[in-house]
């Protein structure tokens, strides 16, 4: 995330929220999923799936 001068709190909050639910949360490690992000867990899921 780069720096940048907002011109109201609601952007700021805005451009937050979309870092969050576009990056961080998918690639970061998630103790319930035994410390395997989202999309790494989504694709040996489907991988189960597809090789049963």
């Amino acid at each position: 995330m780069q720096w940048r001068n907002y011109q109201t709190r609601y952007e700021a909050q805005q451009d937050i929220l979309q870092y969050i639910s576009s990056w961080y949360n998918p690639y970061r490690l998630h103790s319930t999923l035994n410390y395997v992000s989202p999309n790494d867990y989504e694709k040996r899921l489907l991988e189960t799936k597809h090789a049963a």
